[in-house]
């Protein structure tokens, strides 16, 4: 019997939509809590290729929501993992693990290989490098996010509008499931309305989920959303950039105060400071810290005075 004749049956689906999934690439980024209803219910549903990106390894700590991995997997590699369980629910299709995180210096070619990314990072940062890529390939985008009781996803890119059109500023909080804390069931919900909203994509489902964000709040049970597909695009952003992008020639503020340099060429300032120690008009600013939030929040601040260059450098994705 075909393993996908109870999805075959469904009037919009077939052996058409079959195909159609047989021939998508899809690149998975985070092998996380996101990831861990995604990739299988990808995987079942026939995805001809799937790559799974992610540099971290597997913890304890991250079990209660990460359930595709056991005990028995923690300080060994989430993308192989994750693989080999995608591997075991279907031998069919074909999986790549790469076990190294994505950096705006190797994003492009990895992009460039892939029909649709799901982003599973869940790092504000590298939802808005992969939004920026997408949008420049037009590639169609499923980003999410989920913290303590609530998240939401999202279809950007390959003709919506990106994620910067519906999220122009800065994030107010740069809290993660670390720090803030997180319900295993939510991450579940969200993740399996990622997988969803990228098979509806790739089928060519009516109405499209890109142009769509789905937001849930456990709390109450409740879920909502709605359509952004008018949303214009920004004038002007922020771009996050590599480490390694980073030339002699740039201005370059580390700061932070309590890590390493990312670039030897680096001045370490307080963003407090920074007004006061301008480069002169024509060189490009790079602006560092951890996440990328206190970098952007700097670069706001100086905008009115300061009309150059200003990229972003986040150390968690460089």
């Amino acid at each position: 019997m075909n393993r996908y004749i109870r999805q075959m049956i469904l009037p919009e689906f077939g052996a058409d939509g079959q195909t159609r999934l047989a021939r998508a690439r899809v690149l998975v980024v985070g092998a996380g809590g996101l990831a861990a209803p995604a990739l299988p219910l990808l995987a079942g549903a026939g995805i001809g290729h799937l790559t799974i990106v992610d540099g971290d390894t597997v913890s304890l700590t991250n079990l209660h929501r990460q359930t595709l991995f056991s005990e028995t997997d923690c300080g060994q590699s989430k993308a192989r993992i994750a693989a080999d369980r995608c591997r075991a629910i279907n031998s069919e299709i074909s999986i790549e693990s790469q076990e190294h995180g994505l950096t705006p210096a190797n994003a492009p070619d990895l992009l460039t290989q892939a029909d649709l990314v799901l982003d599973c990072a869940d790092s504000f940062a590298m939802s808005y490098l992969l939004s920026d890529l997408c949008l420049a390939q037009n590639t169609p985008l499923i980003s999410a996010s989920a913290l303590g009781f609530g998240g939401y996803a999202g279809g950007f890119c390959g003709g919506a509008p990106s994620l910067r059109a519906l999220f122009p500023d800065a994030p107010d909080s740069g809290a993660s499931c670390d720090t803030a804390g997180v319900l295993g069931p939510v991450v579940g919900m969200i993740g399996s309305m990622q997988a969803q909203m990228a098979l509806n994509v790739l089928l060519g489902l009516t109405p499209s989920s890109l142009g769509q964000l789905v937001q849930f709040d456990a709390r109450s049970l409740r879920a909502s959303g709605f359509q952004f597909d008018t949303a214009p695009e920004p004038d002007a952003w922020f771009r996050f950039v590599a480490a390694s992008d980073l030339t002699d020639q740039d201005r370059i503020i580390e700061l932070r105060q309590e890590a390493a340099v990312l670039h030897p060429s680096a001045q370490r300032l307080r963003a407090e400071d920074l007004a006061q120690n301008l480069p002169p008009a024509g060189t490009r600013l790079a602006l560092c810290c951890a996440t990328g939030l206190r970098a952007w929040r700097a670069a706001e601040e100086i905008t009115s005075i300061w009309p150059g260059e200003i990229v972003l450098v986040a150390a968690s994705v460089s």
